[in-house]
C-alpha cells in the first residue's frame, strides 16, 4: 500500500510541472491545509517550550556547579594582566634603586 502511495505521488507531481495549477475550492482540502498549519504552529510552539526548559534547566545545574560566567572570567583575566604588568614595572624599579644604592660610596 506504501509503495503505491508513493507511485501516485510521483504521477501527480509530474503532472503537476506539466500543466498549470488550478486553484480550487475543496473544503475537504482547505481543512486539511488548515490543520496542518495548526499542527506546525502547535510543534513550533513545542519546540520553543522545549528549548527554553532546557535552557533553565542547564542554568540551573551551572549555577549550583558554580561555573563563572564568560564576562566574569574575561574581567578577571584583564585584571591579572593588568596586576602582572604593574608587578613587572615594580620589580624593575626596585632593581633601579637596588643598583643605584649599591653604586653609592658608603657614608
Amino acid at each position: 500500500m506504501r509503495h503505491r502511495a508513493r507511485i501516485a505521488i510521483v504521477c501527480v507531481k509530474r503532472d503537476a510541472e506539466r500543466l498549470p495549477m488550478t486553484q480550487t475550492t475543496n473544503r475537504f482540502l482547505d481543512e486539511i491545509a488548515r490543520l496542518m498549519n495548526d499542527a506546525a504552529g502547535v510543534a513550533h510552539g513545542v519546540k520553543r517550550e522545549a528549548d527554553s526548559l532546557f535552557r533553565n534547566q542547564a542554568e540551573r545545574i551551572l549555577n549550583d556547579l558554580e561555573v563563572v560566567k564568560r564576562e566574569e572570567f574575561e574581567a578577571v583575566k584583564e585584571m591579572a594582566r593588568l596586576a602582572r604588568e604593574d608587578n613587572e614595572a615594580l620589580k624593575a624599579r626596585v632593581a633601579a634603586l637596588e643598583a643605584e644604592l649599591r653604586a653609592r660610596p658608603p657614608a
